[in-house]
């Protein structure tokens, strides 16, 4: 089957990314069509949410590029697969990562799926900056050749069996050459600027709609020697590591460094802090790693030596990986690291390859 003869279905997300990936894959050859995901229904206005325009901006983008464009509510879906496990993370004082998630149960599943069965696509495509090849009749996911927008991270739950479906075209191209790209096809996304939003709920203030879902429980701060130094609004709106918001600026204790969380006391309510980002507090050894996903193989059988991510746009630790059980993993670091965040997800690699990961379950704590 010549491409011609191909079918692609563009995740269009009314950004930049996604755009010009349907452009890409026009002038390679593909049958393409775009479709653009509704995953949250709107229930609180307009100043929050910008879902609305985001499909404006994907319909006239599509209609500039002459293809048709698919709109799909899979916010059911969402709501039952994304939504309320971020929730449950939340109460049980976890940070989740719901980009991961979304990837996982949505865009690379109920997407792929319906692209497949109900719109007859050969394959999907995505805007993600990461690279797909193929080695001995598997798909391997690689990182985007853009260091400073690799999203391998997020898309460490895909088997190669899901990569082998999808496309990413932006993965070979640096940003700046994706945005003059769409200026030069003078679309209406070249200036737009990039998502930070959750996923697919968009640019809401964060606070203001945890709060809607979990009632707040205010609590005392205390730093690491156990003096109360403040009260927190909520474990919740807190992450290890975090240094804005915690409304304690004023307060010192000997030092000018600023105050930085460095554990939370789920059972007891209490938010702990310390200054300086290389607090020993907040420093770790290794980790422990559960629901384990690995792109090229069921389970890891021995050792095994390679980097780690912690989180997005961490630089590569080098580190050793050691099997705990099949769905269990422990991780040592060469170096100590900081702000290892239980519910956040732990991403290995080898060189260019993204071998898969796990979600933190516990860290190791160097004091």
């Amino acid at each position: 089957m010549s491409l011609s003869q191909k079918k692609v279905i563009v995740g269009m997300s009314g950004g930049v990314d996604s755009s010009v990936s349907a452009w890409l894959l026009q002038q390679q050859g593909y049958q393409v069509e775009g479709l653009f995901m509704k995953n949250w229904e709107e229930d609180d206005g307009e100043e929050y949410c910008t879902a609305a325009e985001d499909l404006a901006d994907a319909q006239a983008v599509c209609d500039k590029l002459g293809i048709y464009l698919h709109t799909v509510n899979f916010a059911a879906e969402y709501w039952d697969n994304v939504f309320e496990h971020f929730l449950e993370e939340y109460k049980a004082g976890r940070t989740p990562n719901p980009d991961i998630l979304c990837n996982k149960e949505i865009k690379f599943k109920a997407f792929l799926e319906f692209a497949a069965e109900d719109l007859g696509a050969d394959f999907i495509a995505t805007g993600h900056y990461v690279r797909r090849q193929d080695v001995d009749g598997k798909s391997r996911l690689l990182r985007g050749l853009d260091d400073n927008k690799d999203q391998s991270y997020f898309l460490y739950t895909l088997g190669h069996e899901q990569i082998a479906q999808s496309l990413f075209p932006v993965g070979e191209l640096a940003k700046p050459d994706v945005r003059r790209i769409a200026e030069e096809l003078e679309l209406i996304t070249a200036k737009k600027k990039d998502s930070t939003g959750i996923c697919f709920i968009g640019e809401r203030k964060f606070r203001d709609f945890l709060g809607r879902y979990l009632p707040a429980q205010p609590g005392p701060i205390l730093n690491a020697e156990g003096e109360v130094v403040g009260e927190h609004q909520g474990l919740m709106y807190h992450t290890l590591g975090q240094r804005k918001g915690l409304g304690i600026g004023g307060t010192k204790a000997g030092s000018e460094e600023p105050w930085y969380v460095v554990d939370k006391d789920v059972a007891n309510n209490i938010l702990v802090v310390a200054q300086g980002h290389e607090h020993p507090r907040l420093m770790s050894v290794g980790l422990v790693a559960q629901q384990l996903h690995w792109v090229d193989r069921e389970i890891l059988t021995a050792p095994l030596r390679c980097t780690v991510k912690t989180r997005y746009r961490q630089a590569d630790i080098p580190c050793t990986v050691t099997p705990l059980g099949e769905d269990r993993i422990e991780v040592r670091f060469d170096e100590p690291v900081a702000a290892v965040t239980p519910g956040q997800s732990a991403v290995f690699y080898l060189d260019e390859i993204c071998l898969g990961g796990g979600i933190i379950e516990a860290r190791m704590p160097l004091l």
